[in-house]
């Protein structure tokens, strides 16, 4: 008989929006509640550029969250970014990580950079600190199909960067693509890669299941079932270079469902029931723990969470909305819970 509970050392979220204002009051503390830390992305309107900035945002999470819980902050790149200011806010502890959005690729992103080069300096400088690099791996040009942007950003750009920087720590965010998960598997051990409950769960038929599902539409979309089989495989294989990130991205329901939808989803609120229901879909419940708990922890250079947490197989029936929000997997019955 299958056990009925899983305990885990308390995982983290390795990539995170939590938004800002009213938004971040509604929905942080659905992270907070699932984990002991989480990296929070820095594409605000403005985006988070000065360690000053950087700072302040931590405060107003910290304050919309439980005690004891750990937002780790990034910075956004940009083409003019200061490789010092970087390095000063590494050295004092505002930055775990500098984000590289391509400017245009995803929400809030028209201030990234437009040529890898630009910030060159900056990268070298976070080598030799030892600073991580996000990445969300898209191209931009309108020529390149939208299912083949993770693609072709891995072969124009992530291969000369880890070529250009053999020593930086680079993280391909949220990937979707056979080809991603080749490259990170082949990379070495400076890089690794973050897998997000949708990739594993929705193929791109899910966008148009029955009519345009603006709630299954995110950055980078969902890709052929191929491609979703292939992430699964990864991410469930055991290896250490790939580990928990949400990309919970949510969005008002009027801005989803409007002429313009927007891109993102929702799933904070019951990511690891989630994640546990692919892991055990894939006889892998063994593998849960390193991939939410262990792998990103030690790829960053932090300690483990001393802190467990209980899942017991009993059904999580997601409702519709969710504070006003469309929460991933709506209306579906998972067959784990949260214990609180």
């Amino acid at each position: 008989m299958a056990s009925q509970t899983l305990t885990i050392r308390k995982p983290d979220d390795w990539h995170v929006h939590l938004r800002d204002g009213e938004m971040l009051i509604r929905v942080a503390p659905y992270t907070a509640r699932q984990f002991g830390r989480a990296i929070v992305m820095p594409n605000l309107a403005p985006p988070v550029t000065s360690v000053e900035v950087a700072r302040e945002y931590r405060k107003r999470i910290m304050a919309a969250t439980v005690p004891g819980f750990t937002p780790l902050m990034t910075c956004y790149l940009t083409d003019q970014t200061n490789p010092e200011e970087i390095a000063r806010g590494h050295g004092e502890g505002v930055w775990i990580a500098a984000k590289l959005y391509p400017a245009g690729a995803t929400t809030n992103s028209a201030s990234g950079v437009t040529d890898i080069r630009n910030i060159y300096p900056t990268l070298a400088r976070m080598e030799q600190t030892g600073m991580v690099l996000c990445v969300h791996g898209e191209v931009t040009d309108p020529d390149v199909d939208v299912f083949d942007r993770e693609k072709v950003f891995i072969e124009r750009t992530l291969s000369r960067l880890v070529r250009d920087f053999p020593a930086l720590k680079i993280v391909l965010e949220h990937i979707t693509t056979a080809e991603a998960a080749e490259f990170v598997q082949q990379g070495g051990v400076n890089i690794a890669a973050t897998v997000t409950p949708q990739h594993l769960v929705i193929n791109r038929n899910a966008l148009f299941k029955g009519g345009l599902r603006p709630h299954a539409y995110c950055l980078p979309v969902a890709k052929r079932e191929e491609h979703r089989l292939a992430v699964r495989r990864f991410a469930t294989s055991g290896a250490s270079n790939v580990f928990l990130g949400t990309d919970s991205a949510p969005h008002s329901r009027e801005a989803k469902e409007s002429a313009c939808g927007c891109a993102g989803i929702f799933n904070a609120p019951y990511a690891l029931e989630s994640y546990a229901a692919v892991f055990e879909e894939e006889d892998a419940l063994d593998r849960f723990e390193a991939f939410a708990s262990i792998n990103g922890a030690r790829f960053y250079g932090l300690p483990l969470n001393d802190e467990t947490i209980t899942l017991e197989r009993m059904a999580t029936h997601v409702p519709e909305t969710i504070d006003g929000l469309v929460p991933f997997q709506a209306g579906e019955a998972l067959p784990w819970s949260l214990l609180t």
